[in-house]
């Protein structure tokens, strides 16, 4: 782009901040452009997503939102697994007894109400557990597991159940413990910014509270309206923002968590340093439930800041979004809150199947990215966007871009990105999968991904381009076995040969429990089972998931 057009456009981009420019078409010498008409963000509640399995796994529709949905359980998946003989069959006296400790209303049997429990938001996994259980403390949770663990019942804990790989349902008839009713802010220190709460938090409430006190969470997911803290710990959920915040790992200074035999570990500090020995909670952070279930949680949480910007921006090429994510980190640096990345099929596939999504630019590009910057100074932080954008620009980084100028703008532009999931829903059935891929070779798995699916599917990569975090998905008007087996194994292979990871954020679960070995060696796998079979001898806890099952058994 000459240099002259690009000075011309950062001077519109300059006025345009004070006062909003309606009909881009209207100013064709401006690539940014501000709009003053836009949606807001409208998060589905997934547990209102009715369920219309059939128990062999067959294919089933629904209309929610008004359209067609291909649903399918993974029965060809689950049918690898055979339930484990060592487990109980629940009986009345396993029943009485929790009545007895919870009282009747918290010890769920009706099938209506399991439904929703037994089958995960994707309509994937599909279990047939006949009891639920809602603790609300976690001696509560003790005695449960307590009592599970010496009649070998079979237990799987469950938050939001908003997890992607079958983590969150039962496989079979395990009893379902779910942490919903935990669900109170224990304490926060302002001076800290420390928060302890319980695991049956739901995220967006977490947010909403710290927002009050000008903090904020260092998580952030689309399905915040539904998750829960404790799930997003178990799972070591990564999220829109980890480029600047770091994950879990790093944030949670500690939790509560009950043992497969109710032994309770207290390892809730509120210190960032403790350096006495072996840092256990880590063992819970990402273990999805298989070492113990996790009942409270301890978390460092960052100050609100008061200046945040957001752009959409346009590129020509892959290579364009690389470059211009090295220009961010070097250019932004400390105020670079969000970097995320989608392609043109995902744009499309949100502009035809997502509710109020708008492209905000005149035209359709191959190429997106999102970026959020979050400082305390808005005049020097709008002055280091500004010229970042020109620089980029000169460059000719960027094709098209759109600068947020206020609040409902910023939404829907994150509502374009969050919203993809949805739009992969809506338009019918879908292979996902959550990879880390060295930056520079990301989309190459999407190009090799299409050539070898041709036009049987629909391939679409976004995700979390900060973070080497690719979210590859196959969207095809149905399931088909056929088209599985051109995915998998080749997915993971690919992934293993560039030295990727076949789970960036969304875990193990039952999904991936047999390809684990494509990311860990045998000795680490093997290394993993030993924890296991030392925390919760019986595998009670979240039995098929997270390990292969020829090492647990």
């Amino acid at each position: 782009m000459p240099k002259h057009n690009t000075r011309a456009t950062l001077a519109f981009l300059l006025r345009s901040l004070h006062r909003p420019t309606l009909l881009p078409s209207a100013t064709p010498s401006s690539r940014f452009t501000l709009h003053d008409k836009c949606n807001d963000v409208v998060r589905p509640d997934y547990h209102q997503v009715p369920s219309f399995f059939n128990p062999l796994g067959n294919f089933a529709q629904t209309t929610k939102w008004g359209v067609g949905i291909q649903q399918k359980c993974y029965g060809s998946m689950a049918g690898l697994v055979q339930r484990n003989p060592r487990f109980s069959k629940l009986n009345d006296d396993d029943v009485r007894y929790f009545e007895g400790i919870l009282g009747a209303k918290n010890v769920v049997q009706d099938e209506d109400k399991l439904v929703a429990a037994n089958i995960d938001w994707m309509h994937k996994y599909k279990g047939s557990s006949r009891l639920l259980l809602q603790p609300k403390t976690t001696e509560q949770v003790s005695q449960i597991l307590k009592y599970c663990d010496s009649r070998s019942l079979a237990v799987v804990p469950q938050g939001g159940n908003t997890g992607l790989v079958g983590g969150s349902v039962p496989v079979f008839d395990e009893v379902i413990v779910s942490l919903s009713s935990m669900n109170k802010i224990i304490s926060f220190d302002k001076v800290s910014g420390i928060l302890v709460c319980e695991a049956g938090c739901i995220l967006e409430n977490i947010i909403s509270f710290l927002d009050n006190e000008g903090f904020i969470m260092p998580l952030d997911l689309g399905a915040k309206g539904s998750c829960q803290i404790g799930g997003n710990v178990s799972t070591n959920a990564g999220g829109l923002r980890l480029v600047r915040y770091g994950s879990l790992h790093g944030n949670v200074l500690g939790v509560e968590a009950v043992l497969a035999n109710g032994t309770v570990l207290d390892m809730l500090k509120t210190l960032r340093k403790d350096n006495t020995g072996y840092d256990l909670k880590h063992l819970f952070i990402g273990s999805e439930g298989s070492l113990g279930i996790v009942t409270k949680v301890s978390i460092l949480t960052p100050p609100k800041l008061s200046s945040v910007n957001v752009a959409f921006l346009a590129c020509k090429d892959y290579s364009s979004c690389q470059k211009l994510l090295q220009e961010a980190k070097r250019k932004l640096g400390e105020i670079l809150s969000a970097f995320e990345f989608l392609d043109g099929q995902s744009m499309n596939l949100v502009l035809n199947h997502l509710e109020g999504a708008r492209n905000p630019l005149p035209t359709l590009h191959d190429y997106y990215v999102l970026i959020e910057t979050t400082g305390s100074d808005e005049s020097s932080d709008k002055q280091k966007l500004e010229a970042f954008l020109l620089g980029s620009m000169e460059n000719e980084l960027i094709s098209d871009g759109v600068l947020a100028q206020d609040i409902n703008q910023a939404s829907s532009f994150w509502h374009l990105r969050e919203g993809i999931s949805e739009a992969l829903m809506r338009a019918g059935a879908v292979y996902k999968y959550d990879l880390s891929i060295p930056v520079e070779q990301m989309y190459n798995l999407v190009e090799e991904m299409r050539s070898r699916l041709g036009n049987t599917a629909n391939v679409i990569g976004y995700g979390h381009l900060g973070d080497s975090n690719l979210h590859l998905n196959i969207s095809t008007p149905q399931y088909d076995d056929k088209i599985l087996s051109q995915i998998e194994p080749f997915v993971y292979e690919w992934t293993s040969k560039h030295r990727g990871s076949i789970s960036a954020e969304h875990g193990v679960g039952l999904m991936k429990a047999n390809e684990i070995f494509y990311s860990k060696s045998g000795e680490t796998v093997q290394l993993m089972a030993s924890i296991k079979n030392l925390l919760d001898p019986n595998h009670i806890l979240n039995p098929y998931k997270v390990l292969p099952r020829s090492l647990i058994s």
